[in-house]
C-alpha cells in the first residue's frame, strides 16, 4: 500500500470515528432532554391534580430531589427540578424542543418570559451555533432590545419568521453596537488604532456583535491610488447579502467628513474588489456620538449605501434601554 493510499485509509477511519463520537454525543444530549423534560411533565400533571395545599409543590420537589440523589447522584436538586418543570411549561410540545441546543442553553431560555423572544434567541443560538456562555452574553447585553431599537415591532417579527437570516442591509444594523468584552474605559483617552488591536484581539466576540452572516476579510486594508495610500479600518464579507461590508472605526462624535471617507472607499470596493455575484459593498460608521440631523445631511444624495451607529463600552442599564425603546415603539 502506498503512502498516499495509507493516508487516504487513515483520514476515512478517522471521520467514521469522529462522525461517530458526533451522533453519540448527539444521541445522549438528545435523550436527556427528553428525560428532562419529561420529569418535567410528571410533576406539573401531579401538581394538576387537585393538590392546591399550600407548599404542597415544594414539598413534592424536596422529597422527589431527595429521592433521586441518592440513586442517581447530583443534578436533581430541588432547583433543577424547578427548572424541568418550567421546560415542560415553556415548552408544551415536545416537538419545538431541539435537540441542537443542550440542557444548559434551555436552562437560560426558560428563563425569557417573552415567547417570541425566546423563540428569536433558540433559532439565533442554532444558527450561530452559541456557546452557553455567547448565548448569556447576548442576553445580557440586551441584544434583543437593540434590534427592536433599531427596527420597528412588526419588521422585527417578519425578520424572525425568516429564520433571522438578513435579506436587506438595514436588517444588519444594530444602534447602539455594545463592546463592553473590550475592557476600555468609557472615559479613557485611546486611539482608533487601539480602539481597532482591542477588536481584533475579540474578533470572535465581535462578529457575534455585528450579527449573523458576517465573515473577516482584512484589518488596515491597502490600496494605492496615485502614490497616495489609503487604509480600510476593517473589512467583512457578508454571507447572506453577498456583499463586502466597510466598517470606518471613530473614538469621537461623527463628523460630515466621515461620510466622504467611507463614500471614498465604497466606491473602490465597489470597482476594485466586486466580482460579477457581489452587490454593493455597505459602510457602517461606529462612533461615540452622533446628530442626527447632521448624519441626515452627510448621507443624503449618495448613491452608497451606509450606516452611522453609536457604540458603547459599557452594557446598558434596564432602564435606559427600556427609555430607548419606549421612544422607539
Amino acid at each position: 500500500m502506498s503512502e498516499k493510499d495509507t493516508f487516504t485509509l487513515l483520514s476515512d477511519i478517522k471521520n467514521i470515528i469522529r462522525k461517530a463520537r458526533y451522533n453519540a454525543v448527539n444521541y445522549v444530549n438528545a435523550e436527556m432532554l427528553r428525560a428532562y423534560y419529561e420529569v418535567g411533565r410528571k410533576i406539573v400533571e401531579e401538581e394538576q391534580m387537585g393538590h392546591k395545599r399550600a407548599g404542597y409543590g415544594e414539598r413534592l420537589l424536596e422529597t422527589i430531589s431527595a429521592d433521586l440523589i441518592k440513586e442517581f447522584g447530583r443534578g436533581f436538586d430541588a432547583s433543577n427540578l424547578r427548572r424541568m418543570r418550567l421546560f415542560y411549561l415553556s415548552y408544551p410540545k415536545w416537538e419545538t424542543v431541539s435537540p441542537k441546543l443542550t440542557w444548559s442553553h434551555y436552562c437560560e431560555l426558560i428563563k425569557i418570559e417573552h415567547k417570541i423572544k425566546r423563540r428569536y434567541f433558540e433559532k439565533y443560538a442554532i444558527s450561530e451555533n452559541l456557546s452557553v456562555r455567547d448565548l448569556k452574553r447576548q442576553l445580557y447585553s440586551f441584544h434583543y432590545e437593540r434590534l427592536l431599537m433599531s427596527r420597528d415591532k412588526r419588521a422585527l417579527i417578519a425578520y424572525e419568521k425568516k429564520g433571522n437570516v438578513p435579506v436587506t442591509s438595514e436588517e444588519i444594523i444594530k444602534d447602539p453596537y455594545v463592546l463592553e468584552f473590550l475592557s476600555l474605559d468609557e472615559k479613557a483617552v485611546y486611539s482608533e488604532k487601539e480602539f481597532e488591536t482591542k477588536i481584533l484581539d475579540n474578533l470572535q466576540k465581535f462578529l457575534l456583535e455585528l450579527g449573523q452572516g458576517f465573515s473577516f476579510v482584512a484589518r488596515q486594508k491597502r490600496f494605492t491610488i496615485d502614490n497616495d495610500h489609503f487604509y480600510i479600518d476593517l473589512l467583512f464579507y457578508h454571507i447572506h447579502l453577498k456583499c463586502y461590508v466597510v466598517v470606518e472605526l471613530k473614538t469621537a462624535k461623527f463628523k460630515h467628513d466621515d461620510a466622504g471617507q467611507i463614500n471614498f472607499y465604497l466606491n473602490y470596493v465597489k470597482k476594485e474588489l466586486n466580482k460579477k455575484t457581489d452587490k454593493d459593498p455597505i459602510g457602517i460608521i461606529l462612533c461615540t456620538e452622533k446628530d442626527t440631523v447632521q448624519v441626515e445631511f452627510a448621507t443624503t444624495g449618495m448613491a452608497n449605501k451606509f450606516f452611522v451607529s453609536k457604540y458603547k463600552l459599557y452594557l446598558p442599564s434596564k432602564q435606559e434601554l427600556e427609555r430607548e425603546v419606549s421612544k422607539l415603539l
